[in-house]
């Protein structure tokens, strides 16, 4: 029997929108969800978020102006952020996942159902990408692959400062493959802690943001 949530079991979410009518339509999303609490803006001001929470930053374009909020929300690294976008130009779809973004939803697809589970999977360390990124993603680090070994082949070289295990490798190309924990878990007959342990030690060893930052890195390296 499933355990119900209870009010401690629920995640604060604070939301970043820069006009009232789009934070009012986020809100309006997630206020029902039981596993969900929405921060107040008062108590954002007041700097009384606490410090386990998901930022939900919504924004039309990364420019300068997301740019730094995005910078500013992530700043020590305490508040995991789901990025609600109207559109991302391809240059910075590494960057935002360098940032240390974790799940991204398109804004003409953001449903109260999509928006909760993109806010429930940032908050147990998971990532979440619509399938049409994931294949720009790979695509721009397929073109900086291309381009490092046509820079090795003139003579510059170099390579990964750590190596990877296989098991590692196994879990990001389930990852590339659009694969969850829960499903990773049962492909490679590993507990879904086992799983995000060896996410955790590769992310902290490597000094990767995300899984989808990993990904990249792994493909990057050619381990994948």
């Amino acid at each position: 029997m499933q355990a119900t949530t209870t009010t401690t079991d629920r995640i604060t979410v604070t939301i970043h929108a820069t006009d009232p009518l789009s934070r009012a339509g986020v809100v309006s999303h997630l206020k029902h969800s039981p596993s969900v609490e929405v921060q107040s803006r008062s108590r954002e001001r007041d700097g009384l978020v606490p410090a386990a929470t998901v930022a939900v930053v919504l924004v039309d374009r990364i420019d300068e102006q997301s740019a730094a909020e995005l910078r500013r929300v992530l700043r020590g690294g305490e508040q995991r952020v789901v990025l609600i976008a109207r559109e991302l130009r391809e240059p910075d779809l590494l960057t935002v996942v360098e940032y240390g973004v974790r799940a991204i939803v398109w804004r003409h697809q953001a449903t109260g159902d999509s928006l909760v589970k993109a806010v429930l999977q940032a908050a147990d360390g998971e990532g979440v990408l619509p399938p049409d990124l994931i294949s720009r993603v790979l695509g721009q680090v397929g073109r900086l692959r291309r381009s490092e070994s046509a820079a090795a082949c003139s003579g510059v070289v170099g390579g990964p400062l750590f190596g990877m295990a296989p098991r590692e490798t196994d879990v990001l190309r389930l990852i590339a493959e659009g694969l969850d924990t829960r499903q990773i878990s049962e492909k490679l007959a590993y507990s879904e802690r086992t799983v995000k342990n060896i996410l955790h030690a590769l992310m902290t060893r490597l000094q990767l943001t995300n899984r989808a930052h990993a990904v990249a890195y792994a493909l990057r390296e050619g381990y994948i």
